[in-house]
């Protein structure tokens, strides 16, 4: 504001000087005054000033600004801890709960392209992840586990699967119990050491070249893992080291028998696959890191039994618990589907939306404020590449997860891609400042970008948040301004020269009847037209 009654009191400036020949100023003071009414306009409508928005938007990163906020300079050393924890929370990564397996997918992606899938940073935090869930303080006193806990540290992959088959070697030793199975009986009891469960998800998730040979050593796996399982059970109570003991044999056989329930899931088994993670959920509810409803949720919607997807929505899409672009974007298609095979949007842009429509495009625009990246890939504007095995929320690798095994649930309802072709940029039109506020969740992070390039492989673009393009008129509308102000100033410190330029211009461009014009009684005219009071004479331009 401060700028336009600048330059509004410097055109007053050279209309009493004379500075000004009138063939410069009226177009001056014309667009001056248009682009006041503009600015009013913009201001009331987006609450700051369009030069304001423009100059921090466009000019500061052009001229290398940073923007300091002196009010905060008192409580920077809290403010900066605070900024600090919500950029962690914000870029937390999550273990992918649809992630695939390295033998059997990752290696033949890497066998047929001689691309890397996985990137370091990914492959580092799965070996953390096993570390947490499949090991405890009590495994040196196992010569098997002791094993197994150097295997999930060894970068090398051959390192870790030749540890493996020396874990389960050491079990095969026999030993001799001294207890006769009958009282005064000569037949002794002749047990197998325990066999290492861990051992086997490691080969089963990385030396196992298929599926189904995956899922075979998944089921010795379960064997050893679900007898570990009971012994811990009854001995969790007698100390913290076999209460420790007990929650890392929970976390295998839950794991073992999640992978089971995936194995039967890409082998066609698609009910068997249901049953077996509904059971899972039932006799470990509290399990919810590992995020198993996502896994039942695609299952669900493979069988097209929406009802049961539903009813699995209510129960997780809720205001307390943490949000994904499955949860959304699956919420988002079972509404569509009810409107998306009568959908038009030349019949909507005629009768208007109905309540079943405005609630599917209202849940296609809460899943897009969550995850803007998805859309891209849904209707195939990207290419989609294997998922990491972890991803970030609201990020570009979620979304490739997310696409990757739900592209064909959208494409099996008629009309859902169209429906969110025509719907899902109008997201954007709601949240114009998407980083500084958000619509139903909180602004969106700034550090998705960053992370994403560590988690998904270098010859991947990776996608981010679409950036709110200016409407065609106020790029004009600042271009012009930017123009007049020049000329204004060009006119004050050369106005003789500009004087000559501005007789050349006329001349050029001007018809000859157009030079002779009363611009007094034209300007007077225009007055009488639009009604204005008529101004003092010594305002009035003289021929």
């Amino acid at each position: 504001m401060l700028f336009l009654k600048t330059c509004a009191a410097y055109g007053q400036f050279l209309s009493v000087h004379w500075i000004l020949s009138p063939s410069i100023l009226a177009p001056l003071q014309y667009w001056t005054s248009h682009f006041e009414i503009f600015e009013w306009w913009y201001f009331r409508k987006y609450g700051t000033s369009f030069i304001e928005q423009v100059s921090v938007s466009h000019l500061r990163p052009l001229l290398g600004g940073v923007d300091n906020n002196s009010s905060n300079n008192s409580n920077s050393s809290n403010g900066d801890s605070d900024s600090n924890r919500q950029s962690v929370s914000e870029c937390k990564v999550w273990r992918n709960p649809l992630n695939l397996f390295r033998g059997a997918e990752y290696n033949r992606y890497t066998w047929v392209t001689g691309r890397e899938p996985l990137t370091y940073y990914d492959m580092n935090l799965s070996a953390q992840d096993h570390q947490t869930f499949f090991t405890c303080d009590s495994d040196h006193l196992r010569p098997a586990d002791a094993i197994m806990q150097k295997a999930w540290r060894e970068r090398n992959p051959q390192a870790r699967i030749s540890a493996a088959h020396e874990a389960l070697e050491i079990n095969e030793i026999r030993s001799r119990v001294e207890v006769p199975l009958i009282a005064s009986s000569t037949i002794w009891e002749i047990k197998l050491l325990p066999k290492c469960a861990t051992a086997y998800i490691l080969l089963a998730e990385e030396e196992a070249t298929t599926i189904a040979e995956a899922e075979k050593l998944f089921k010795q796996a379960l064997k050893a893992g679900d007898g570990c399982y009971r012994r811990s059970q009854q001995l969790q109570h007698h100390g913290s080291q076999y209460e420790a003991q007990h929650r890392r044999d929970t976390n295998v056989l839950v794991y073992i028998k999640r992978r089971l329930a995936m194995c039967a899931r890409r082998l066609g088994r698609t009910r068997e696959a249901v049953k077996m993670m509904r059971d899972l959920m039932k006799e470990f509810p509290l399990l919810s890191m590992f995020n198993i409803h996502e896994n039942l949720l695609e299952a669900l919607l493979e069988l097209q039994a929406y009802a049961d997807v539903q009813a699995v929505l209510a129960k997780y899409d809720d205001i307390s618990l943490p949000k994904s672009a499955t949860i959304c974007y699956t919420a988002a298609l079972l509404k569509a589907r009810a409107v998306s095979d009568k959908f038009s949007p030349e019949a909507a842009s005629r009768r208007g939306l109905s309540t079943a429509e405005m609630n599917a495009v209202e849940a296609i625009h809460r899943a897009v404020e969550f995850n803007p990246h998805v859309p891209k890939y849904l209707l195939e504007m990207k290419s989609l590449i294997l998922p990491p095995e972890h991803i970030l929320k609201r990020g570009d690798s979620e979304a490739i997860a997310y696409a990757f095994f739900h592209l064909a649930h959208w494409k099996r309802v008629e009309g859902a891609l169209n429906l969110l072709h025509c719907t899902w940029e109008g997201t954007f039109r709601m949240i114009p400042y998407p980083l500084e506020k958000g619509h139903l969740f909180y602004p969106y992070p700034i550090c998705t970008e960053t992370a994403d390039r560590e988690l998904l492989p270098s010859f991947h673009e990776v996608s981010v948040y679409p950036k709110k393009e200016l409407p065609f008129f106020i790029l004009f509308t600042a271009g012009l301004c930017s123009f007049t102000a020049m000329l204004a100033l060009l006119t004050h410190q050369f106005p003789e020269l500009m004087g000559v330029f501005a007789k050349a211009m006329t001349d050029a461009f001007c018809p000859a009847e157009l030079r002779d014009w009363d611009c007094r009684r034209l300007f007077m005219c225009v007055e009488a037209e639009l009604e204005i009071l008529p101004a003092p004479p010594s305002q009035h331009f003289q021929n």
